[in-house]
């Protein structure tokens, strides 16, 4: 950061100055990429697989910008293929008579 201060301060740049910014950003930021590819990947992976989808469905958010839109109309428009669980069924409570009036 100092650095790109310094450079931007300086009306000549220094061309090493230059060179080392410029390598800072080709190896910083593909990791940003697969950094912000795996934080959308793995939950879509996660929520195809429970929906009943092959979870390899979720590299088609590699393709840039319409990947993630194009997965979220797959799986909120299409039928799932997962039966819901069968819900807990609470036993019906006995009736008891009513209890006669104290005197």
């Amino acid at each position: 950061m100092q650095y790109l201060a310094l450079f931007l301060q300086q009306t000549q740049p220094d061309p090493e100055a230059i060179k080392g910014i410029i390598m800072a950003m080709v190896a910083i930021i593909p990791l940003i990429i697969l950094v912000a590819l795996i934080i959308v990947m793995v939950p879509f992976w996660f929520i195809l697989k429970k929906a009943g989808f092959s979870p390899w469905l979720a590299l088609v958010c590699l393709i840039p910008s319409l990947g993630v839109l194009v997965l979220l109309y797959v799986l909120a428009f299409s039928e799932w293929k997962v039966v819901p669980a069968p819900q807990a069924a609470y036993p019906p409570q006995p009736i008891y008579p009513p209890l006669p009036p104290q005197a």
